[in-house]
């Protein structure tokens, strides 16, 4: 079970790898084997951080963001994916099935919330249409600004809810009594 204290750097984390997936900077850390392999580091076990990883990272794989198509947001998943395997330090049958199911179910979500930010883009960009025309540097700025700040705190609270929503179902939760 992941704590409070170790929730919130990793939602930070998932905040920060969110926003790499398309605001800034695009350096591919939001690939689910470092994104992964970051979440179990921070929760001290990088290398059962990086098993989850290399497993979300086939299913990545397969999906491409093509035209209008709706991407899956993998970072802020993939680090919820790792903690939640790292958080069961015995790894019991079914941990990275269920890390895996949870960062899955995650990556939907989070496609859903990028396009939601999207549209807020796009209707914070309206409210100020006369002074973009204008050439308005100081709005330009101030979208952009605000643009990554909504993505971050986006991954942040995404990551936060889905692991304290998915960390309590984990299998160390559900004990299989001997026969």
């Amino acid at each position: 079970m992941i704590t409070f204290l170790e929730l919130l750097p990793v939602a930070l984390l998932g905040g920060l790898l969110g926003l790499d997936v398309v605001s800034f900077p695009q350096a591919m850390l939001s690939r689910p084997l470092v994104a992964a392999t970051l979440a179990g580091a921070f929760l001290g076990d990088p290398l059962g951080g990086l098993l989850a990883g290399a497993t979300l990272e086939f299913f990545a794989l397969e999906s491409l963001p093509f035209g209008a198509s709706r991407y899956p947001e993998w970072g802020s998943a993939s680090v919820v994916g790792g903690a939640l395997f790292v958080a069961e330090p015995t790894h019991l049958a079914g941990s990275l099935v269920m890390a895996v199911l949870g960062a899955l179910a995650t990556t939907f979500v989070g496609g859903w919330t990028m396009v939601k930010l999207r549209q807020a883009n796009a209707r914070w960009a309206r409210r100020r249409r006369d002074a973009l025309e204008a050439g308005s540097r100081g709005a330009v700025m101030g979208l952009q600004l605000q643009g990554m700040t909504a993505d971050f705190a986006r991954g942040a609270l995404l990551t936060g809810i889905a692991l304290a929503i998915l960390g309590p179902l984990g299998p160390s939760q559900f004990p299989v009594q001997a026969a």
